[in-house]
């Protein structure tokens, strides 16, 4: 076991989190949950923005890709 104290920064006052009433360290505890799921919310939405990027160019890509008829029609 860690002798380490757990301290949390509100507003710029240190409190020991050991010294929180229960509802308080609920409320940290939320709060910390909250943090991280925030955090892989933004890497999930990183991968989707990426996905979405990479599959809008494919599209244009493909649109501006001379069609075998077009290629043929010029020959």
């Amino acid at each position: 076991m860690t002798d380490e104290k757990r301290i949390i920064t509100l507003n710029g006052k240190e409190y020991d989190y050991e010294e929180l009433e229960d509802n308080e360290k609920y409320l940290v505890n939320q709060l910390t949950d909250l943090s991280n799921k925030i955090n892989n919310a933004r890497f999930g939405l990183d991968q989707l923005q990426i996905a979405h990027d990479a599959c809008s160019k494919m599209l244009i890509d493909s649109i501006n890709k001379p069609k075998e008829e077009e290629v043929q029609d010029e020959a």
